[in-house]
């Protein structure tokens, strides 16, 4: 038997559907050693991420995820979702709190001096302008993560320890 099938033509094989990262969408992250976390995508391209870590037998339903607090919102890479690397769950409207984009810091790595950065559509798409020490503590600093360093950031948080992506961003004051 060929493997052509009855009528001696090959299948055509259907490309696997694209995964589209869509404001909303609840995703479950796994980190290694029967733990899992999750987020919600933001504004393209952050990502707000809950504060709290389930077993990976636990299965809450997304109307109880949405209502964890939120530990960091960050830019992360599409690819996390669009992979598949992290699995939707489901999606549930944004509300106003998390339409609103919030402010990082960046740090010129020659001069040193320190901005703001925004996406503030009235002034400009990324908004940039200079900064205190003051004004920058607190604030996450301007990157874009990758998956794999988030989900390193997540076991360290929820560990109680210092992140080393974390510290290499962090700007100096």
């Amino acid at each position: 038997m060929s493997g052509k099938g009855n009528s001696g033509v090959w299948p055509v094989l259907k490309p696997p559907a694209r995964r589209r990262r869509i404001p909303g969408q609840i995703v479950e992250i796994a980190l290694g050693q029967g733990k899992k976390s999750y987020a919600r995508v933001l504004k393209e391209p952050l990502f707000a991420f809950y504060d709290k870590i389930f077993d990976a037998s636990d299965n809450p339903n997304t109307e109880n995820v949405v209502q964890l607090p939120i530990a960091f919102k960050i830019n992360v890479m599409n690819s996390s979702v669009t992979s598949g690397r992290w699995h939707i769950i489901g999606r549930i409207d944004l509300t106003p709190d998390l339409e609103k984009v919030p402010s990082f810091c960046k740090q010129d790595i020659v001069t040193g001096e320190l901005f703001i950065y925004q996406e503030v559509p009235e002034l400009a798409p990324d908004y940039e302008r200079p900064a205190t020490a003051e004004e920058c503590k607190g604030l996450e600093a301007a990157a874009v993560w990758d998956a794999e360093h988030v989900e390193d950031r997540l076991r360290d948080h929820f560990a109680g320890q210092p992140n080393e992506w974390v510290e290499q961003l962090r700007p100096r004051f």
